[in-house]
């Protein structure tokens, strides 16, 4: 006989799901009991757990209310002003980028862009959600589950391969997954990184709940994890050698983790 679960299924309403748990150690087992299948899952972190999915790009537009120019407009104004920002500071011979890889590139150095950061693992993103201490933080920090399967079966159908170009509105498009070949990004290789690329002014949830009307299979998932825990958390993740210095191989991932050091008893 199997054993009888001790969780309750999220409860999933159009693609979106949300499971909020007691303490770390509950997270870290459901990851382990109960989601089997997250080999085919990405993941993020937030510090905050009412803070959207959406890219830094979007907020930036909305923050500065441009009104006299479409969202599109500006987008492309900002990737031409990068591009002509970055001459001479590439290296010589810097290789040609398409649009995506330079705004994977510009992510990774403070540009606002219109991709968010993903990982492989759970609790890399884990880590990213609770690294960092802040100003107004929520009571739980927000960890998010993206099934890529289903999500790239979604972007299949909407996409016209004939007329190359996505099916209906512009604000209709699917979600692209983005690895950068570049080896401009050391820090992208070890954190198991990759993007995701939202149509404008789209946060991720909206999209999801948008196109995955009446499903009741997860398409993305948040799941909370107490403030309170974050001292616990971050412990258990250096001892999984998941710290600054294994995901920035830099001085900066150095610094930063002499930091943590410093904060945290028996870190």
């Amino acid at each position: 006989m199997s054993r009888k679960s001790k969780w309750c299924k999220p409860k999933v309403e159009d693609g979106f799901g949300q499971v909020q748990f007691s303490s770390w150690k509950r997270f870290y087992e459901y990851l382990n009991e109960e989601m089997h299948e997250h080999g085919s899952c990405i993941w993020r972190g937030q510090r905050c757990d009412n803070w959207r999915a959406k890219s830094t790009f979007d907020r930036l537009f909305k923050k500065l209310d441009h009104r006299d120019m479409r969202s599109s407009a500006f987008k492309q104004s900002h990737l031409e002003r990068i591009q002509f920002a970055s001459r001479g500071r590439r290296g010589s011979n810097p290789p040609e980028l398409e649009e995506n890889q330079w705004w994977a590139l510009g992510q990774h150095h403070g540009l606002a862009t219109p991709l968010l950061d993903w990982t492989t693992s759970p609790f890399v993103a884990a880590f990213f959600a609770f690294a960092e201490l802040g100003e107004k933080q929520t009571s739980h920090r927000a960890i998010y589950a993206l099934n890529k399967p289903l999500v790239e079966e979604k972007g299949r159908e909407l996409f016209d391969p004939v007329e190359e170009t996505w099916v209906g509105l512009t604000a209709s498009r699917g979600v692209e997954f983005i690895k950068p070949m570049s080896n401009e990004n050391q820090s992208l290789i070890a954190q198991g990184g990759e993007f995701t690329k939202t149509p404008i002014n789209t946060d991720l949830e909206y999209w999801v709940k948008s196109w995955f009307q009446g499903e009741e299979t997860y398409i993305l998932l948040r799941l909370l994890v107490p403030d309170k825990d974050r001292k616990e958390c971050l412990r258990a993740l250096n001892r999984m050698n998941i710290n600054h210095l294994s995901l920035f191989p830099d001085l900066y991932g150095a610094s930063k983790y002499c930091n943590l050091f410093a904060e945290i008893e028996n870190y």
